[in-house]
């Protein structure tokens, strides 16, 4: 049996885990000089400079009061199946710890039994996981389509408003922006310009400091 993949198979990494991300978003929103995003203002021989923006889309999503509030619902509701994973992985471990210790005084049948059953509770856990990774990815997804549809409504009026010529999504690693200045980031702005048009209010300060949930006990080390 190999410990490692067990401990792989029960880490409880939910795919998205949209307020995890948000923590790494958020540094995402306010990019340094010396990595992502980027801009450079072409000149237009007869309408002049053409005034160009930046924004982390993805982070503007989540960071919204609306993002907090409904990726907030819905970690709390995979909570259960979270602490039933958990669970299922203590059981796990606990019977390997017994094969690892107790196998040699066994017999044969009972050592088989033994064994069957840790395979038995890996494949249960295995479909368990990928069943909550499968509906956590789509209702999140649900989410961040629903906010993004209004929040790129948002955009468009921002951007004609402060006289924007163009707006770069620099979200995605590996797209065409390779520098901005911080002044042509535009996501704080567009992301305070949204949570005025929806009316939620700011979600009360969490418990934990960096104001991301836990997610699920680290992987154990065999």
């Amino acid at each position: 049996m190999n410990r490692k993949f067990q401990a792989r198979l029960f880490a409880l990494t939910f795919a998205l885990s949209a307020l995890a991300y948000g923590q790494t978003a958020a540094k995402a929103a306010a990019p340094t000089p010396a990595s992502k995003p980027a801009t450079s203002a072409a000149a237009d021989p007869v309408a002049g400079p053409t005034k160009i923006g930046v924004i982390n889309i993805q982070a503007a999503i989540i960071l919204t009061n609306e993002g907090q509030r409904d990726i907030g619902v819905l970690n709390t509701k995979f909570d259960p199946r979270r602490a039933e994973l958990e669970n299922m992985s203590k059981e796990l471990e606990g019977l390997q710890k017994q094969l690892d210790t107790q196998g040699d005084k066994l017999n044969d049948e009972a050592r088989a039994n033994l064994v069957k059953q840790i395979e038995a509770k890996k494949k249960s856990g295995q479909r368990l996981q990928e069943d909550a990774t499968a509906d956590y990815e789509a209702q999140s997804n649900e989410i961040m389509q629903r906010i993004g549809n209004k929040l790129y409504a948002t955009l468009d009026k921002y951007a004609k408003a402060n006289g924007y010529g163009l707006i770069v999504n620099f979200s995605d690693q590996g797209g065409p922006v390779v520098w901005a200045s911080q002044g042509t980031n535009v996501t704080k702005a567009v992301i305070d310009a949204y949570n005025v048009e929806s009316g939620v209010p700011a979600p009360a300060k969490p418990a934990t400091p960096t104001g991301v949930k836990p997610p699920g006990p680290k992987p154990t080390a065999h």
